[in-house]
């Protein structure tokens, strides 16, 4: 029994690769480089203060999280909203333990301005080195199974220097009048000339991108490989599908793959509702005046209520009520809505006004302190245009495996306001998906940096 609990354990366990172990530490590293120069530059002793302080920049900052892959943009905006976070964090910590005071402002402020600066520097450095060091030890390998799967993997060694694998061709047992025609490098023949082939050429590592259903093919072709010195890896074809938040896990030391996960469990749930409420209560407090001075102004602009009250599906597609300053002179809440057009004429003048300018949505802060949202997620549909797209668009339900939000990365980029159309809806839900994928406490910081910029001049909202 320990002996089959141990295998289970040994599928979970990760190589540290160079380009793996440069992300996680490059961070941390610069960090506490900086520091270390901020203090020698001003003169100041390198004593036991300065030694806690950066054991907690390395607590907070490992691993890092920014890929050798991504792009150049992205790269700096996280860059940005990692440092600016930490600096949230360790600051508040500091001002709260009177620890800041221990530390010169000439340190601190030369820290806080350089280390961005920095980070960007050695991440740009690192990617401009790392392919010249790894192409020195590249290793070779090659893919059984021309499928979706296969020609994913191979494109991914061919475009992401950073892998350090040069993949010198397929096998596959279908005739070529079979295959796609366009492929990332050529087939070198069948499945039984694999072993002959991985010999002849020492071969490194060797991809299996082959159906589960072909299990006694698998077997065999193991069989066969056993007399080589190559790596083996198993590319499970599960992988074809469109994961959200996809991972290896364990039940009780049995291993699972996650295909669609919330990526809110476990401690990141704790951050984000954590920072919803600490945000929400911040941002009513100084938007007190603002919420008073929009209440009035809905109540003399036209009749009825201050508050509407529409529902809406939110966590696991369970009904909430969402709150908005009114906008119209109706309050379309059942079966048939109508969503907002340009030049609607139910839409008061002062209700264009707010909803141009996103001040009817801030009431949905209550909404976040009650739980049913957060600030940032997929938005809320109307529970009618829900029943309607779910059947129309693959996959629509998934986004609600969050709370919905105030905003969110599909309204940052142009897709905020009237979908009038199936394929702009289908635009909104690819980005609540990528969301989904890619979800940071940074990225929900730099959603709502975007969201207050374009507020002012975003022309879909009407």
């Amino acid at each position: 029994m320990f002996a089959a609990i141990d295998r289970q354990k040994m599928l979970q366990r990760k190589a540290l690769t160079l380009p793996a172990a440069i992300e996680a530490f490059l961070d941390p590293l610069v960090v506490i480089g900086v520091l270390l120069a901020a203090a020698a530059h001003a003169g100041d002793t390198i004593g036991p203060p300065y030694l806690v302080l950066g054991a907690l920049a390395f607590a907070l900052t490992f691993p890092g999280d920014i890929g050798m892959h991504e792009a150049v943009r992205r790269m700096l905006r996280k860059v940005a909203t990692n440092w600016l976070i930490f600096a949230t964090v360790l600051g508040a910590f500091g001002v709260a333990s009177g620890y800041i005071k221990v530390f010169p402002e000439q340190v601190l402020l030369t820290w806080l301005l350089a280390t961005p600066l920095a980070l960007a520097g050695a991440h740009l450095g690192a990617r401009a080195v790392l392919p010249r060091v790894i192409s020195q030890s590249q290793r070779s390998a090659v893919i059984a199974g021309v499928n979706d799967i296969g020609v994913r993997l191979a494109r991914q060694f061919l475009f992401n220097p950073y892998l350090g694998t040069r993949v010198l061709g397929f096998f596959e047992d279908r005739s070529a009048d079979r295959l796609p025609t366009v492929l990332p490098v050529a087939t070198r023949g069948r499945l039984a000339e694999l072993a002959t082939f991985v010999k002849e050429h020492h071969v490194d590592a060797i991809y299996l991108a082959l159906p589960m259903a072909t299990q006694p093919r698998i077997l065999a072709l193991l069989d066969d490989l056993k007399d080589t010195t190559a790596s083996i890896y198993f590319v499970p074809d599960i992988f074809v599908t469109d994961l959200i938040q996809g991972r290896l896990d364990s039940v009780s030391g049995m291993p699972v793959v996650a295909v669609c996960e919330t990526p809110f469990t476990g401690f990141n749930g704790v951050v984000k509702r954590c920072a919803d409420v600490v945000l929400s209560l911040l941002i009513m407090l100084l938007l007190s005046p603002v919420l008073l001075a929009v209440a009035i102004g809905v109540r003399l602009s036209s009749p009825g209520p201050i508050i509407f009250k529409q529902r809406r599906y939110g966590l696991d597609g369970k009904e909430i009520l969402v709150y908005k300053f009114r906008s119209m002179t109706t309050c379309d809440n059942g079966n048939e809505i109508r969503q907002a057009t340009k030049n609607d004429q139910r839409i008061t003048p002062f209700g264009a006004f707010i909803r141009r300018t996103s001040l009817d949505e801030l009431p949905q802060f209550l909404n976040v302190l009650q739980g049913r949202m957060s600030i940032v997620g997929p938005r809320p549909h109307a529970v009618a245009h829900n029943e309607t797209y779910r059947k129309l668009i693959k996959g629509y339900m998934v986004r609600h495996k969050v709370k919905p939000g105030i905003t969110g990365w599909a309204q940052v980029n142009g897709y905020r306001g009237e979908t009038e159309t199936v394929d702009k809806m289908e635009k909104r839900i690819e980005y609540d998906l990528e969301y989904l994928r890619h979800w940071s406490l940074g990225l929900d910081l730099w959603i709502i940096i975007k969201t207050a910029l374009l507020v002012v001049r975003d022309r879909n909202a009407y």
